[in-house]
């Protein structure tokens, strides 16, 4: 992902949960309790306490509790989309590596503007659901051919 959108928002809920709007539009929910439990750089925010007074860091680019403890938009952005079960640019990306699509092959095989397919692959929109789908229909019916 080249360019990840920009965090305008946060609230936190403890234990672990971050709501972010994002300038995309899209509001997000992450879980991020994994992390804070297995990453000693986030060891602070098991108090709770703490972990409630997340705010939204640099330009958006991150969020931060203060004393250096900070979690960058991209890692967020990524862990948003995949547990509300969307797909992320690094997916999109791989599935245009794995059939060998440009830019503007991937935009005709699923009927869209290059540009459209290019902020896609990088992240500065999100991927639709009916997008994705039409991509994974699209690598069905070639591989149906093919066979």
């Amino acid at each position: 992902m080249n360019k990840p959108p920009r965090i305008e928002e946060v609230t936190a809920t403890p234990p672990a949960t971050l709501t972010i709007r994002w300038s995309t539009g899209e509001t997000l929910t992450a879980d991020i309790g994994d992390w804070i439990s297995r990453f000693a750089l986030l060891a602070p925010l098991r108090d709770e306490s703490v972990f409630a007074g997340a705010r939204v860091g640099w330009y958006g680019h991150s969020v931060e509790w203060g004393d250096g403890v900070e979690v960058g938009a991209d890692q967020l952005y990524s862990r948003c989309r995949a547990q509300a079960g969307e797909p992320s640019p690094a997916e999109f990306d791989a599935w245009m590596r794995a059939n060998n699509l440009s830019l503007a092959s991937a935009a005709e095989a699923i009927g869209m503007s290059r540009r459209m397919v290019a902020n896609y692959r990088t992240g500065s929109k999100p991927i639709p659901r009916h997008v994705w789908l039409a991509c994974i229909g699209w690598e069905t019916i070639k591989g149906r051919r093919a066979a």
